[in-house]
């Protein structure tokens, strides 16, 4: 799909799958055909253009696709395809109980019923990175650290789940919320961090994707404001958004921490994060999502890379690693140890990560290594792990990046 049409597909995409799910109600009948609305608007849209309402465009057209795979079924379904055929320029699928449309709702009723206590937490979140962020498979398969054919059959086996349980496209009781927010929050994070640091193509940042990870944040933490893990997340992607308009020059190129123009910081963002945290740390249990808020809020809060407390982030990272541990977090905790404590300490950290057959073929593991490496005196090693992880990333900016820290003396 070309870049433009894509974006307007990511954008659109989530409220096309709602407003079908609002009259059929089937995930996975309205996920086939919303990908048919799709792929005839990359045949189409390219010799017509983009036209001025294109989520009524797919809407009508998925579901047209729709009810002719339906046609034959039952007699009830011959009677909504003559109802949908006498009214062909609708712009939004009624609802099944006749309640008004409330598009702007789709994402987040999408989110919470991707989101169904009858799947598996991974189940759960891989499902609604693809239906309501529509990452590509391949993305999500990177997220979990397996195969895109694995991540394939987990996306399959959990709408077949869903069809099962018979789950509806409607907002779980305010009773319910409590019990999804941990998944609705990994999706979320998970969201803005694909685009806060692009797994593949030629932009560091989707700034787009990333805002609209914090949209849909914000949305559950109206839904939900005493949460302190939602306020904890919420708080943690605005701290660490704010440094985006910084991360990238002129050409586009990655530009390290260390080496940021922090004036260029947004100021607001980080105001309302450290806002947000500080109604969140006070009061009840410490999780994840506060945390790594905490960490963000450190380097916010640091007038210059040198001025970093990397004694408290590594503190923090130290909470961290008890509370939520994963490959990743001990990637980052090695960098703040190393860097409070000397690279000695945090290469011993990697040294568990070079046994995981996963993490192996991850390039931030030898991003890391490799920085850390040069850190300690050891330029040539160093050298070798910087080739490693060029050669596995899919984004041509770190790419560039890798490569340069190759060929400097």
């Amino acid at each position: 799909m070309p870049p433009n049409l894509a974006d307007v597909w990511r954008r659109e995409a989530p409220h096309v799958r709602g407003a079908l799910l609002r009259r059929y109600g089937h995930l996975d009948a309205c996920e086939d055909a919303v990908q048919e609305a799709a792929e005839a608007a990359v045949a189409r849209w390219p010799l017509t253009g983009v036209p001025d309402d294109p989520r009524a465009w797919l809407i009508r057209v998925a579901s047209r696709r729709l009810i002719d795979r339906m046609r034959a079924d039952t007699a009830r379904t011959r009677r909504e395809t003559l109802d949908a055929a006498r009214r062909p320029d609708a712009d939004v699928v009624p609802a099944a109980d006749d309640a008004p449309a409330t598009p702007a709702d789709d994402p987040l009723r999408l989110l919470f019923l991707c989101c169904h206590p009858a799947l598996s937490r991974p189940s759960q979140v891989a499902l609604t990175l693809r239906a309501v962020a529509g990452l590509r498979v391949e993305q999500i398969a990177a997220a979990f650290l397996v195969p895109a054919r694995t991540m394939t059959q987990r996306l399959n086996r959990a709408r077949g789940t869903l069809r099962q349980a018979g789950a509806r496209f409607t907002m779980p009781p305010p009773r319910a919320l409590p019990a999804r927010v941990a998944a609705v929050l990994d999706v979320c994070h998970l969201v803005f961090t694909e685009g806060y640091t692009r797994t593949s193509g030629e932009t560091l940042v989707d700034v787009e994707l990333a805002e609209e990870a914090i949209r849909l944040t914000r949305q559950v933490h109206a839904a939900l404001p005493d949460h302190h893990e939602v306020t904890g997340a919420l708080a943690l992607m605005l701290l660490t958004h704010a440094r985006s308009p910084a991360r990238t020059d002129a050409s586009g190129d990655l530009v390290p921490l260390a080496d940021q123009d922090r004036t260029r910081w947004r100021g607001d963002l980080i105001d309302e994060g450290v806002t947000l945290l500080g109604q969140a740390l006070p009061r009840g249990r410490v999780g994840r999502y506060q945390l790594q808020a905490a960490i963000a809020a450190v380097h916010a809060e640091a007038p210059t890379f040198q001025a970093t407390d990397w004694r408290q982030i590594s503190i923090l990272y130290d909470m961290l690693s008890r509370v939520a541990p994963t490959p990743f977090v001990t990637l980052n905790q090695a960098v703040a140890v190393a860097m409070a404590h000397g690279p000695a300490l945090g290469l011993a950290l990697l040294d568990p990560l070079l046994t995981d057959p996963a993490m192996l073929h991850h390039h931030r593991l030898h991003a890391v290594r490799a920085h850390l490496l040069e850190l300690n005196g050891d330029p040539d090693a160093a050298a070798e792990h910087y080739r490693r992880a060029a050669g596995l990333t899919g984004s041509l900016p770190e790419q560039r990046y890798l490569n340069r820290r190759l060929t400097r003396p």
